[in-house]
This record gives structure tokens, C-alpha cells and sequence, in this order.
């Protein structure tokens, strides 16, 4: 079964950084595009940045300049640096396939406060 774990949020002050990472297990092939999502309280999960196994990305406005998604095809991981952190970035960090199609990990919190 496969199986996402998210880490390395945690509370960080405006302007500070994270790093966070999301390791895949449970699935012979690690897909040929992965995503990080994320969800504010009261809000739906929306998509940050994706990532395709050749390295292309994209990320949503909100986060471009900022935030650099990257993966490590032998380790079936993939990351998220995040820089200029802001308090509307404060959410539960979620990965999963670009086609939302795995089960959901746990997430990881990212609070930015002062």
C-alpha cells in the first residue's frame, strides 16, 4: 500500500525559511509527476507547486520566486524549499501525485507567526 510521509514544518517567523520533505513508500514506481498541496483552515487544499520526473516545474502565483519544489527520483522523494515565508503561508503541507491520486499522508503544519 502505498504510503506518503510529510516533514519538516514548523513554526517560523515572516521572512524565515523551511525545508520541507514528503517520502513515498509502498509503490514499485514513483510517478512521473508529484505536487505539493497545502490547506489554511477554512479553506480548500490547493495545489503550490508540481514537479515532473524530468526535472519541469510549476507553482502558483502565490508562491512563485519563493518556494523551490524539487525530487530525488532513486529515493522517491520529493521536496519543498520554501524562502520570504509569509503568515499567509501558514497551512498543513500535503504531497501527493499531480492527479491527487495517492492516499493522503498525514501533512505537516507550517506556521508563520512573529
Amino acid at each position: 500500500q502505498v504510503q506518503l510521509v510529510e516533514s519538516g514544518g514548523g513554526l517560523v517567523q515572516p521572512g524565515g525559511s523551511l525545508r520541507l520533505s514528503c517520502a513515498s513508500s509502498g509503490s514499485v514506481f514513483f510517478p512521473y509527476r508529484m505536487a505539493w498541496y497545502r490547506q489554511a483552515p477554512g479553506k480548500q487544499r490547493e495545489l503550490v507547486a508540481d514537479i515532473t520526473s524530468a526535472g519541469s516545474t510549476n507553482y502558483a502565483d502565490s508562491v512563485k520566486g519563493r518556494f523551490t519544489i524539487s525530487r530525488d527520483n532513486a529515493k522517491k522523494t520529493v521536496y519543498l524549499q520554501m524562502h520570504s515565508l509569509k503568515p499567509e503561508d501558514t497551512a498543513v503541507y500535503y504531497c501527493n501525485t499531480y492527479t491527487r491520486g495517492w492516499p493522503w499522508g498525514q501533512g505537516t503544519q507550517v506556521t508563520v507567526s512573529s
